[in-house]
């Protein structure tokens, strides 16, 4: 039982971690702050803002010491969510173990280490996918033979739930991920044949559940199936306990409302029913999002209540208590069969195309995802999926549990970014700066070999190397990674009926474009800072260019310079910003500030993301024209107001009044 958690500094998130297992939590789920999983130290230009938002920053051996005082990590579950820097963090993790005496051979946890995903979601990528690989596998490698009781990789396909993939697409592209991981570490000759058990029983899964209870416990039981097939057949894994499907569960943010956030508790309950009923599909850790979530950072009540949702489960229910409630059912047995069979198909297309790294590099899976997520939004907006709050029973009495916004979430204090960033200076200030460049020469040089890369880490862990010394070494020799947006191969997923709401925006798009003397209307879809959340930004520029929008999308992790450098030089008409990390405050004034030295006046700005009231108050009397957030749903109204906004800044009259007039 977790929650997922970490915030503002290493000391404040240690005080939160000690409080949550002296409540009954059994294990530790670590989230970083975007800096760490980015592979940047918290002074970089692309960290401000970010520093302690999402997740604890972690930027030299210091930190994780003080992260984990007074916490035995030999008696500790740990759950690392990492990615890019995974080596960098495990290495930090197993030093700070041997000081405490620890045999790291004990150790237990997992590192999430799926950089696939990363490709296609999440966005914290930072080398290239053939790299990216080699990381994983000499993680993987060492793991084995030295921290035998470690998962060095959770496969994600929670990620892709939420970039839209089907329960098929999640089954199959997450499945493609781990042959191709299996198959490297095969073929990289680290790993004897006959321990290639060994790695396939230390392989597990994060996945989501979403609300729709039978397709998603179905889609566990074909998880299992599908799972045990391949590690037999493919690998000829003979100990069924190593071919064992073992997964946890995040249940799903996609689904959670602003709108009447209440309803997110059932939402909650009903996803975690879904993984933990069925005893041969059942998840081996749970943890649950917070019903606040998408308001803001939830605070420590919060997920205590989530923690609470668990226990009640466990301990004060019988549903844990009996064999598969649901062996037998025709129903489901149909069901999970006809998920498998779709799921075997894609399968077998990524595969012909050469595995899941070329699939990724020719943008093949990042366009399907955003083409599921726009079918998706699409069948919201037209009715088709209901959603209690959002498009259908929308009328509410006021919530007590939203009455006061302001202390309904987590604040994150500036002054703790300050803090980190004294720390840091301090770490460089009192280490012995020749061990560490000794240190980060020698990783150099080893990323430059086939040999394993994983001693040459911790060399500069112990040597007091900090997370952006580790990255950009390796940067150096392996290069950085721009992955594809998937925008461009998105199909139309709204059809522009005549009368249709559609229609009448692309009417207003083409008549704005003509009154201004522009061919097109053009939109800057833009995502500064670390934030790699980039689903809602992709869903508003595939509206945007089927509503006849240019739209200019460079995709994820830009500074606000450069978004301003680009809507300067393709002379656009609207910047849209992008942010759900909370760096707003920060990020947004400073591209608005930029826009006007650069004289750029005529352009209005808005922003999406996960934004608190207050802010949005703040960010509009900083110059931002609008402000939406998860409540607006209809992204066809969105870029209806884009219009409007168009239309303001150039002082044209209103659409509606236009139409009116010439009516």
């Amino acid at each position: 039982m977790r929650t997922y958690a970490g915030h503002s500094t290493a000391s404040d998130s240690n005080a939160l971690y000690r409080r949550n297992l002296a409540k009954g939590q059994t294990g530790l789920s670590v989230a970083f702050d975007l800096p760490t999983q980015t592979g940047y130290d918290s002074d970089h230009v692309l960290a401000r803002g970010e520093v302690g938002r999402v997740g604890v920053p972690v930027g030299h051996l210091g930190d994780m010491r003080t992260l984990f005082d007074g916490i035995p990590l030999e008696r500790t579950n740990t759950s690392m969510t990492i990615n890019a820097t995974a080596m960098w963090l495990l290495a930090l993790y197993q030093v700070v173990a041997e000081e405490q005496g620890a045999d790291i051979a004990g150790l237990t946890g997992t590192t999430q280490n799926d950089i696939v995903k990363e490709y296609l979601s999440r966005g914290t990528h930072v080398f290239p996918p053939g790299p990216s690989v080699r990381l994983i596998t000499d993680m993987i490698a060492y793991t084995v033979a030295n921290i035998p009781k470690w998962n060095p990789i959770n496969i994600c396909s929670y990620h892709l739930q939420e970039a839209g993939a089907t329960p098929v697409q999640e089954i199959a592209y997450s499945m493609c991920t781990a042959i191709a991981v299996l198959d490297a570490v095969r073929d990289s000759g680290q790993v004897p044949a006959e321990r290639m058990g060994e790695v396939v029983a230390r392989i597990s899964f994060f996945v989501n559940a979403g609300v729709r209870f039978v397709e998603e416990m179905c889609k566990m039981r074909a998880f299992n199936r599908l799972w045990e097939k391949i590690t037999r057949e493919r690998y000829g894994i003979e100990d069924a306990k190593q071919r064992r499907f073992r997964y946890g569960v995040q249940v799903n943010s996609l689904g959670l409302t602003e709108a009447q956030p209440e309803n997110n508790v059932q939402r909650i309950v009903l996803e975690m029913l879904a993984v933990t009923l069925s005893k041969d599909a059942r998840a081996r850790a749970v943890q649950l999002p917070a019903w606040n979530e998408a308001l803001g950072l939830p605070r420590p009540w919060d997920q205590q209540w989530s923690l609470r949702i668990q226990q009640v489960l466990a301990y004060e229910s019988d549903l844990l208590e009996y064999g598969d409630l649901f062996n037998g059912s025709h129903v489901v047995e149909a069901k999970t069969e006809e998920l498998l069979a779709g799921a075997e198909a894609e399968i077998a297309k990524v595969l012909g195309m050469g595995g899941v790294i070329p699939a990724v590099e020719s943008g093949y899976l990042k366009s399907n995802l955003v083409a599921s997520h726009a079918a998706r939004r699409a069948r919201i907006e037209a009715g088709e999926d209901r959603i209690v709050g959002v498009n259908c029973f929308d009328t509410t009495e006021d919530s007590p549990l939203t009455a006061d916004l302001d202390t309904a979430i987590m604040v994150v204090d500036p002054a703790s970014e300050r803090s980190v960033l004294a720390n840091l200076e301090a770490w460089r200030g009192s280490r012995d700066e020749a061990a560490v460049q000794s240190a980060l020469a020698r990783l150099k040089e080893v990323a430059g070999t086939e040999e394993n890369l994983m001693a040459a880490t911790l060399a500069c862990a112990r040597a007091g190397a900090t997370t952006g010394e580790w990255s950009f070494a390796l940067r150096e020799v392996f290069g950085e990674y721009r992955a594809p947006t998937g925008v461009g191969g998105a199909p139309v997923a709204v059809a522009a009926e005549p009368g249709g709401e559609l229609a009448a925006v692309r009417e207003a798009v083409a008549a704005t474009a003509a009154e201004l003397g522009t061919g097109k209307l053009r939109l800057l879809v833009g995502k500064p800072g670390l934030d790699g959340h980039s689903n809602g930004a992709e869903q508003i520029a595939v509206r945007a260019r089927d509503a006849g929008f240019e739209v200019v999308y460079q995709g994820i992790r830009l500074t606000p310079e450069q978004i301003v450098s680009a809507a300067v030089a393709e002379d656009v008409h609207c910047v849209g910003l992008s942010i759900l990390s909370g760096a707003h405050p920060e990020l947004v004034p400073d591209v608005i500030q930029r826009l006007n030295r650069a004289g750029v006046e005529d352009v209005p700005v808005i922003v999406g993301g996960i934004i608190p009231a207050a802010d949005a108050e703040a960010l509009k009397a900083a110059g931002v024209a609008a402000v939406f957030t998860p409540k607006d749903f209809g992204i066809t109204t969105i870029i209806g107001r884009i219009v409007d906004e168009i239309r303001l800044a150039n002082r044209l009259q209103p659409w509606a009044a236009t139409t009116a007039a010439t009516s």
